[in-house]
């Protein structure tokens, strides 16, 4: 079997029990770092035992064999990302994809979500939505933007903070100035923040000296 188990995105309490006895029992946790995993493991008093497998955006295919090979050897995997649900913006839909076509069972096991959290505290409509995660950031990056001026449901995107002005800047020049947005910054974490009004508005916000830090979700 393999399981996606969530892990927190930022505050380590944003875990179920389901998730702690799943990490408990599998027989290999696959991850993206293993010192973050094993950090994770370690506050929750769980033992490593030799268990972590490093899969991550580097890993060849060599390493999805590898482990597509122990689940049809009926070991149990649990596929973990650094924060948040694995397959979300990281290399882990490859493995899903793999051990689905090898006939493994696989099941979720949810909960934190950046998506899932920013949408709801942002106060718009979210019966209908669009994730993008990360926008392109070369190629298809204008195409994209222009695509979403006449959207007509919630959109939401992550970014970095070192590109965080730069699509903020570009976001006022495709969708006005006075489009209603919100910028979630280091959600579930000690300084998490939430900066809502017109796009002109939070670009001045995040102008000011030491307020672009951490990570990035934009709802509009």
């Amino acid at each position: 079997m393999l399981s996606i188990v969530s892990t927190p995105i930022g505050n380590l309490e944003d875990i179920t029990l389901r998730a702690l006895r799943i990490l408990k029992e599998a027989d290999y946790i696959a991850c993206e770092d293993t010192r973050m995993t094993g950090q994770l493991l370690q506050h929750y008093d769980i033992g490593n035992g030799g268990r972590l497998i490093s899969f991550h955006s580097h890993s060849g295919f060599s390493k999805v064999e590898k482990i597509i090979e122990l689940l049809i050897e009926w070991k149990h995997i649990a596929l973990v990302s650094d924060a948040g649900t694995p397959g979300i913006s990281d290399p882990g839909f490859i493995l899903i994809k793999k051990a689905i076509e090898a006939g493994i069972t696989v099941t979720p096991i949810p909960w934190a979500s950046a998506v899932l959290s920013a949408i709801v505290a942002s106060g718009f409509d979210c019966h209908q939505y669009l994730y993008l995660g990360f926008l392109p950031v070369k190629k298809g990056r204008q195409t994209m933007l222009k695509s979403l001026q006449n959207k007509e449901y919630t959109v939401v995107v992550y970014e970095s903070v070192h590109r965080i002005e730069r699509t903020l800047a570009e976001f006022e020049t495709y969708f006005g100035a006075d489009t209603r947005i919100v910028v979630g910054r280091e959600i579930t974490k000690k300084f998490e923040e939430f900066k809502r009004g017109t796009i002109h508005e939070v670009v001045e916000y995040f102008k000011w000296e030491g307020k672009v830090k951490g990570e990035f979700v934009i709802v509009f």
